[in-house]
């Protein structure tokens, strides 16, 4: 019986033993964890102290968001060293060469809504130093649910100066050149002057293939977005020339569209191989057909007045494949 008994005190004390020793450790690795926390805040203001900006350091702990920095502070030269540690993973990846090519860039963006938002933003943290965005239209509350940079605040001011706004208080040594206006044929050059690259995000396919047929002609590159409404399958979106497009009906018209216009590859575009469903165009409510013939009610001819359902992590998705 004392032997047990005995056994018992044993394994009592060894457990407690061990509760306090992991006790100890667990007060340990908190300790720790909380030193290399003020060390590592303690290195960064050195670090920031150090290198040549205009913003006083101090002031960080007071500055709630980039938008409460002085206006002047957000413009005019900015220090090559902080641009670069900005950078940073983006020169890791890609190099300095291949850094110079995307800062020394033009891009220019047609349409700016769930689609070229996303891509304008992205575009800038990689560092894009000159981009110019294009869109007539102005945010609406139905946007904010696929919008990159637009909130409450914004609704009812055009997309172009809602983005340049966002982009500014990302990077401010970007170029913006924020164009309220649509892309015509005609005056296709005004516009698109100076691009290195042309972002096509239009939902309109007469203008999608206007523009397509423009760069093509005229030997500027261009990245096409297809259609996202109604598809929410990200592991089908693809990157290919216009001519090995599959399953994505809007791709399925620009294509034939183009081959019309004797354009039968060589745009690469992005898209999904995701079938569709049954889901269409949201139905009009008949009220407004009092109003008069539906081709009418568009803001402009061909542009459609009814509207397909989708979300913003489908347009987002499509925007991080054509980064």
């Amino acid at each position: 019986m004392d032997f047990h008994s005995h056994k018992t005190q044993l394994i009592a004390t060894a457990a407690g033993a061990s509760f306090a020793t992991a006790g100890l450790i667990s007060a340990y690795s908190a300790y720790s964890r909380s030193v290399r926390r003020k060390q590592l805040s303690e290195e960064i203001h050195r670090s920031l102290s150090t290198q040549k900006s205009n913003l006083d350091v101090n002031s960080l702990s007071h500055v709630s968001t980039p938008s409460t920095l002085p206006q002047e502070e957000l413009t005019g030269d900015y220090d090559e060293v902080l641009i670069k540690e900005q950078l940073a993973r983006n020169y890791a990846f890609f190099g300095e060469n291949g850094m110079a090519k995307v800062r020394g860039g033009t891009v220019v963006v047609v349409g700016c809504g769930g689609v070229g938002s996303w891509a304008a933003v992205m575009l800038v943290r990689s560092g894009v130093s000159k981009i110019r965005l294009v869109d007539f239209d102005y945010v609406t509350l139905s946007s904010l649910n696929r919008h990159a940079t637009a909130c409450l605040t914004d609704v009812g001011t055009p997309k172009v100066k809602c983005i340049e706004r966002t982009l500014k208080n990302i990077s401010r040594w970007v170029e913006v050149d924020a164009r309220i206006d649509i892309w015509r044929k005609e005056e296709g050059g005004d516009l698109l002057e100076g691009a290195d690259w042309v972002i096509d995000a239009i939902d309109n396919i007469t203008t999608k293939v206007d523009l397509l047929k423009y760069c093509y002609d005229h030997n500027i590159k261009v990245f096409s977005s297809m259609g996202a409404g109604a598809k929410c399958d990200p592991t089908r979106i693809q990157i290919s020339d216009i001519s090995n497009t599959v399953y994505d009906p809007l791709a399925r018209s620009v294509r034939r569209r183009l081959r019309l216009l004797g354009v039968s590859s060589g745009i690469p575009v992005v898209y999904s191989t995701e079938v569709p469903g049954d889901v269409k165009l949201l139905p009009l409510p008949e009220d407004e057909f009092q109003k008069g013939p539906v081709k009418e009610l568009g803001i402009f001819d061909d542009f459609r007045v009814r509207i397909l359902p989708v979300l913003g992590t489908q347009k987002h998705a499509i925007t991080k494949t054509m980064g």
